[in-house]
C-alpha cells in the first residue's frame, strides 16, 4: 500500500529530513499529496494543464520553503496554502492577458500526459462502472458551477467543502478574518446551489439536492 499509511510521527520524520534538503523523504511527501493538491488546484483553475502545471510549482516552492513549515497547521494546510496562492496568481494573470489565456480554451485536449494525472485517476472505484459514470457526470457539473463563482468563493468553498479545511485553516491559508471566510463560504455555497438548481435537468437521475 501507500507508504504514508504509517502513523502522523512518520510524516513529521519525513518533514525534518526534507528540511535537511532530502529530495527522496520530500518525494514521499509528494507521492501522498500530489491528488490532493492537484485536485484543489484543478477545481480553482479548471483546466488541467494548467493545474499539473501549478501542482508541480506548488511543490518546487514547498520544497524551496519548506525550512518555514513549523507544524501549527497540518501540513496538507500549508501545502493548500502555496496551492491556493499559486492558483489565484495565476488565475489574476490570465485575466490581466487575456490574449495569453486564449489558447487553454481553444485546447480541445484536457488530457496532460501528467504522472499527476493518471495517479488521479488508478485512485478511481472502478467497481461499479454505472456509479462511477454518475460521480463524473455530478463532478464536471458541480465544476462548472464553481467555476460560476468569484475567485475569493471558490477557493473557500474548494479548500472547505471539497478538501475540509476547517474554517480556521482557510482563514489562515488565504490570510483573512475567520468571519471573512464564513460569509465566503456562505456566499459561495448558496450560488452553488443555485446554480446546481438551475441545471437540474443535467444531474444524475438519482442525485436529490438536499
Amino acid at each position: 500500500g501507500c507508504p504514508m499509511n504509517r502513523p502522523a510521527q512518520d510524516e513529521e520524520e519525513l518533514i525534518k529530513r526534507s528540511q535537511r534538503g532530502d529530495v527522496a523523504a520530500f518525494n514521499q511527501l509528494v507521492l501522498h499529496y500530489q491528488q490532493i493538491v492537484y485536485g484543489a488546484v484543478y477545481r480553482m483553475v479548471g483546466n488541467a494543464d494548467v493545474a499539473a502545471d501549478v501542482t508541480q510549482d506548488t511543490f518546487l516552492a514547498a520544497f524551496r520553503g519548506i525550512g518555514t513549515y513549523h507544524g501549527g497547521s497540518s501540513f496538507r494546510a500549508w501545502l493548500l496554502r502555496i496551492g491556493s496562492n499559486m492558483a489565484c496568481d495565476h488565475w489574476r494573470r490570465v485575466q490581466r492577458h487575456p490574449a495569453d489565456s486564449l489558447e487553454y480554451l481553444t485546447e480541445d485536449d484536457e488530457t496532460p500526459s501528467s504522472e499527476i494525472l493518471s495517479a488521479l485517476a488508478s485512485t478511481q472505484p472502478a467497481d461499479n462502472p454505472e456509479e462511477m459514470m454518475l460521480t463524473q457526470e455530478l463532478q464536471a457539473i458541480i465544476q462548472q458551477g464553481l467555476e460560476k463563482l468569484p475567485l475569493d468563493q471558490r477557493v473557500a468553498v474548494v479548500l472547505c467543502d471539497v478538501q475540509g479545511l476547517s474554517y480556521e485553516e482557510v482563514a489562515e491559508s488565504v490570510q483573512v478574518s475567520i468571519g471573512t471566510v464564513r460569509s465566503r463560504i456562505s456566499r459561495g455555497r448558496a450560488r452553488l446551489r443555485s446554480y446546481l438548481d438551475q441545471h437540474r435537468e443535467l444531474l444524475p437521475r438519482n442525485y436529490r439536492l438536499t
